[in-house]
């Protein structure tokens, strides 16, 4: 019989130490990292779901880092928003309560706060969220406008606001600052006042006439220019009788002069002196008139030029012009809003009329010509220029009402948006000025001038000699689609903003006007022209009906806000159960394990020990002594 040693026997016994160390191994690892395994093979029939759930934790966190970002940029929005918002709310109490006091540069202490003003609502406007400009629409990379001192001043070639409000100044007041009116007696009369424009798109315009004149006769505007005329017959009106005028003024406001007849000699301002007859107070009426319209012309009308020219400025559109004569055989004159779209030679007609069947296509729309009856985007081949130019104007959208004035034709398109205009008819087209097909890009609108007295209508300007004072993206579709951001696998929330939004447009052009006009304290009406812009700017800084505020931005930027949290809040809850899904497949219950390695640890030792008492067994240890 052989005998053999214990090795042979007991190496299974190695074996089970070997797997019970590897089993060791495993739950200290598992208790280090708190994890079942670190590969997904070893966590078992579920691996397949926790991939899942792990992605839905990823996309969570990344809907959460987004939702941080745009919060930041939100809440910097918000408060710049809050801030151009207060500077509204400062410069309407400067304008209301400063004094009519004009310093060294002609300006009040009101305009001194403006200027300050104006200079932190363009840095408000150039805020930016890391290297993100927050106003520029999509050009997130470049500043929304142009530096403050460059608005108001221009730089180089390029005009700037204050330039554009003088020369717009010169252009309302006229020739002998009476505003494109003349006040004059028709050819062979003696007792007719007539009062008329001039054709220019600037100055004065007419409004109702009313009168209690004893024995007068009052013609109300009419014509193309409009004139109204005023006859006083026979009879002299009586003491106390008065006439009315209203004028619309080129801000949109409108102003009455009111003049009473008198027999107080010198008459009181406001008054006319009743003479010995209707001759000498027609003459008395027209002087009082005149120089009413002078007064008006360098007091309120300074300050409406102003804020039309702010607006011009500020609110940029194409423009495009056509200058054209009649059809007038013996002496051609230049075009009218009269003139008539068709006729016979020698009339006031084109040069080529238009016939039924024609069209004029202004922004993809077409205007159709038809002989009589006409509807909709129709005109009849009988009407006039100027019911051609209210048509364009109502498809193009135009703020600022196209014009036909010595000839010209300037017309606009709406704010900040293209102006395209063609014919099928191209000789009729060619005989309103205009070539077989015109377009124009938005551009600050400026008096087509010199010399600005005389100046009849705007143009654009150019890159090259006015200043634009917006600088960001231009687009037609809403602001707040230029930023959108997905917080969830549903949900997207919108947060852009353009400089160039109505309510910080209209904030801003507002503030400028009132920090750029300077009065000359040596003029007996600066009390007056500064009072007038005064009462404006207090009017426009205050909340407009039908107009965008800042503080609809804010409530826009507030349910973008709204949005985030709600989003944020259920992936929250649900990151929270996915997460516990996946510890119980991914992880670990840390007691469990530590328990199993101490019963491992303890059969290791059994083993450890039992192997040891093997292997010292030798054959003679049983053998007798």
């Amino acid at each position: 019989m052989s005998i053999d040693g214990v090795s042979g026997r007991t190496s299974y016994i190695g074996s089970s130490i070997i797997g019970l160390r590897n089993q060791l191994n495993d739950l200290t690892q598992q208790l280090a990292s708190g994890k079942v395994s670190t590969t997904y093979a070893g966590q078992g029939a579920d691996r397949g779901f926790a991939l899942s759930l792990r992605a839905q934790v990823s996309s969570i966190n990344a809907f959460a880092n987004t939702a941080t970002n745009v919060n930041t940029r939100i809440s910097v929005l918000n408060l710049a928003l809050q801030g151009l918002a207060n500077i509204g709310t400062a410069v309407k109490s400067a304008a209301a309560a400063s004094t009519i006091v004009l310093n060294n540069n002609g300006q009040t202490s009101g305009q001194i706060t403006a200027q300050a003003a104006f200079s932190n609502a363009v840095s408000l406007l150039n805020s930016q969220s890391g290297d993100r400009y927050l106003f520029s629409g999509r050009t997130t990379d470049k500043s929304a406008t142009v530096p403050a001192d460059v608005m108001l001043a221009g730089t180089g070639t390029q005009a700037g606001l204050t330039q554009l409000i003088n020369e717009r100044r010169e252009a309302d007041q006229g020739v002998g600052n009476m505003a494109h009116l003349t006040v004059a007696s028709p050819p062979a009369t003696t007792t007719v006042t007539s009062l008329a424009e001039d054709g220019s798109s600037f100055g004065l315009k007419l409004g109702a006439i009313s009168s209690s004149l004893t024995g007068a006769t009052v013609t109300q505007p009419a014509g193309a220019p409009p004139s109204a005329t005023i006859d006083l017959g026979a009879v002299n009106p009586n003491d106390g009788d008065k006439i009315a005028f209203n004028f619309n003024l080129p801000d949109g406001t409108s102003e009455t002069i009111t003049l009473t007849a008198t027999t107080t000699n010198p008459p009181p301002s406001g008054s006319f002196l009743i003479g010995v007859d209707t001759v000498a107070t027609t003459a008395n009426l027209q002087a009082a008139l005149t120089s009413s319209i002078q007064t008006l012309g360098d007091t309120a009308l300074v300050a409406a030029s102003a804020i039309a020219a702010s607006d011009n400025f500020f609110n940029p559109s194409a423009t495009i012009t056509g200058s054209a004569v009649n059809n007038q055989a013996a002496v051609p004159a230049p075009i009218t809003g009269a003139t008539l779209l068709s006729g016979a030679a020698g009339t006031d007609s084109l040069a080529t009329s238009f016939a039924a069947g024609d069209t004029i296509t202004v922004n993809g729309t077409p205007i159709t010509f038809v002989a009589a009856g006409a509807t909709g985007d129709q005109l009849n081949i009988t009407d006039s220029v100027q019911a051609l130019l209210a048509k364009i104007d109502s498809i193009s959208g135009a703020t600022t009402p196209s014009t036909v004035s010595g000839g010209v034709i300037a017309l606009h398109g709406a704010d900040s948006a293209d102006l395209s205009i063609s014919s099928s008819n191209t000789t009729a087209f060619a005989a309103l000025g205009f070539s077989a097909a015109a377009t124009a890009t938005p551009a600050p609108l400026r008096v087509n001038g010199p010399p600005f007295a005389t100046a009849t209508n705007l143009i654009g300007g150019t890159p090259a000699n006015t200043v634009s004072w917006y600088t960001g993206e231009v687009g037609a579709d809403p602001a707040r689609g230029t930023a959108i951001a997905r917080v969830d696998q549903a949900v997207t929330v919108q947060y852009g903003a353009r400089a160039n939004e109505e309510a910080l447009r209209y904030q801003l052009q507002n503030i400028a006007v009132y920090a750029a006009v300077t009065t000359n304290a040596n003029n007996p009406n600066s009390k007056a022209q500064v009072n007038a812009l005064q009462q404006r700017i207090s009017a426009n800084l205050a909340p407009q009906n039908g107009q965008q505020s800042i503080q609809d931005m804010q409530a826009e930027m507030a349910g973008a806000q709204t949005a985030i949290k709600g989003a944020t809040d259920r992936q929250t809850q649900l990151k929270g159960m996915a997460q516990t899904m996946l510890d119980s497949i991914e992880g670990i219950n840390p007691d469990e394990v530590a328990t199993k390695i101490l019963a491992l640890q303890t059969n290791l030792q059994a083993s450890y020990q039992t192997t040891s008492m093997l292997y010292q067994t030798t054959l003679t240890k049983y053998l007798p002594i």
